[in-house]
């Protein structure tokens, strides 16, 4: 099928567009773009900055992909916005492209929903699966992992983590990482409340693995045991074969031990120094 441009939209001539690519009227696409094939763009959508964009994405009106970063220290290198397949996203949705800090990058993954009004910061790293609802704010250098629902007009803090199948009730206010299949809520008080059970059945986890991860929930979290100490009951019940799900929230909870405000990523990111790749002309494509 052939790409359809409107002649209400202006496409600069170096942009990249794909096979079967629709863009509809009043739209705005840069120079350093690239559309994979089956992608639509509704209208009034503005793709802008050197931004990859994969195949059969959905862009809704008014939404703004690859912008400057909101950033004080970007001084408009070509940082990057690499978005992979199978994304949708609603009226009214920003995703920034990287400022001059870790990799220079954000990264979209596969099969994601971005609802309206929702906006991912500069370096983020969204994986595969996630739900952003309505109004979500994501700030800059957050990694929000696969199958993570984020309810609608939720703030999350620079550098937080949000594990796998983690929720995230609306209205709250994440300022520490998020463990994986863990339910937290609060915006005073943002803590860990339950397991997300339901979110694991549908995720295909096994029912013994789902046991686990809720009696090291209850260890942990309701009575307050050490992480070393719950390593060592599981380890000895299950003669050293930790489920797989099991080992995810141990780990991720190692990774915060000893951190600031509970933000794991949070000083090693931002003492990490950059090191530009010779062989890539933007110098933008790896970290140290």
């Amino acid at each position: 099928m052939s790409t359809k441009i409107s002649n209400l939209s202006y496409v600069d001539p170096k942009a990249e567009i794909g096979e079967d690519v629709s863009i509809g009227p009043f739209c705005h696409v840069g120079p350093n773009v690239r559309i994979g094939k089956g992608s639509v763009l509704d209208s009034h959508v503005s793709i802008t900055g050197h931004t990859s964009i994969g195949e059969r994405n959905r862009f809704f009106p008014t939404s703004v992909i690859g912008a400057e970063p909101q950033d004080a220290g970007y001084s408009g290198a070509p940082t990057r916005l690499e978005i992979g397949d199978d994304n949708l996203f609603r009226e009214g949705c920003t995703v920034h492209r990287g400022a001059e800090k870790e990799d220079h990058c954000t990264r979209i993954g596969n099969r994601n929903t971005f609802l309206c009004n929702s906006h991912v910061a500069h370096n983020c790293h969204i994986f595969d699966n996630v739900t952003l609802v309505n109004g979500v704010l994501i700030g800059g250098h957050v990694h929000v992992h696969d199958r993570a629902i984020i309810s609608g007009n939720t703030v999350v803090h620079q550098f937080c983590t949000i594990g796998t199948l983690a929720f995230i009730t609306g209205a709250a206010r994440a300022t520490i990482d998020v463990p994986p299949y863990m339910i937290c809520t609060g915006s005073d008080e943002f803590r860990v409340r339950t397991v997300n059970m339901v979110g694991m059945q549908r995720a295909g986890i096994s029912e013994s693995s789902v046991a686990a991860v809720r009696r090291a929930h209850r260890l942990i979290y309701r009575k307050n045991k050490k992480l070393d100490e719950v390593r060592e009951i599981f380890s000895q019940e299950l003669e050293g074969v930790i489920p797989f799900a099991l080992n995810a929230l141990f780990e991720h909870l190692e990774s915060i031990k000893g951190s600031k405000a509970g933000r794991g990523r949070e000083e090693a990111a931002r003492n990490a120094k950059f090191t530009p790749d010779e062989n890539d002309q933007n110098s933008t494509r790896r970290a140290a």
